[in-house]
């Protein structure tokens, strides 16, 4: 049997003696009293973009859910496994969050593949292509456009697929309800991994932009 990774356990002593020294009080306080995150972030599982490293977050203060391509399924409560849903219904109704965050992410895997109509299964189960299958009418379209290169198309599905998830989030009543209730707040975002920068999306627009420079 192969050991655990030697990176991961040097990693762990690194935090154990660096991060958790530091911020004891935090983690006894949050075991004691439980987590109460105002934020929720919806995030691709690309190694490369950790909400809690591009928000700069400490320990409990974001809700963070990872998935292929940052996806949001629409409402359905059919008995079958949604662990993106109960996620949601979590962070809704439990911890009560304020605002829920989008996050996706330049060069992102997933839209490329949803972008590929010829690429192939990684495995009989299909996982991967089945769950891509919420962008389908869109990936379609845009990949259709001869107009537009390579490239702008996989920023277009990034940044579209934020906005779809967005419209599937406000299918959920608990959602739709506080939201229009002025309880609950959705937002997208996209994360440019080369550069570091964060382009917001305008709410009424849909369309991105970076945020205002802090002024002194």
């Amino acid at each position: 049997m192969e050991p655990f990774p030697h990176t991961l356990l040097e990693g762990y002593r690194a935090f154990k003696t660096g991060t958790f020294a530091q911020e004891n009080e935090r983690y006894r306080t949050l075991a004691e009293l439980g987590q109460t995150p105002e934020n929720m972030v919806i995030a691709c599982c690309d190694s490369r973009v950790a909400p809690e490293k591009v928000f700069n977050a400490a320990p409990g203060e974001i809700f963070v859910v990872r998935n292929v391509a940052n996806l949001v399924p629409p409402y359905k409560p059919d008995g079958e496994h949604h662990a993106t849903s109960a996620s949601l219904e979590y962070a809704v109704q439990a911890l009560k969050v304020k605002h829920i965050i989008v996050l996706g992410h330049g060069r992102c895997g997933g839209i490329e593949a949803a972008l590929d109509p010829t690429a192939e299964p990684l495995s009989p189960g299909d996982f991967i292509g089945t769950w891509l299958e919420l962008l389908g009418p869109v990936a379609e379209a845009i990949s259709g456009n001869q107009w537009m290169t390579g490239a702008e198309r996989q920023t277009a599905l990034e940044r579209i697929s934020v906005r779809n998830s967005i419209a599937n989030l406000r299918t959920f009543p608990c959602i739709s309800i506080l939201e229009g209730k002025g309880r609950l707040t959705l937002h997208g975002a996209w994360f440019d991994i080369s550069s570091g920068e964060l382009w917001l999306m305008d709410p009424e627009t849909g369309d991105f932009s970076l945020p205002p420079s802090k002024t002194a």
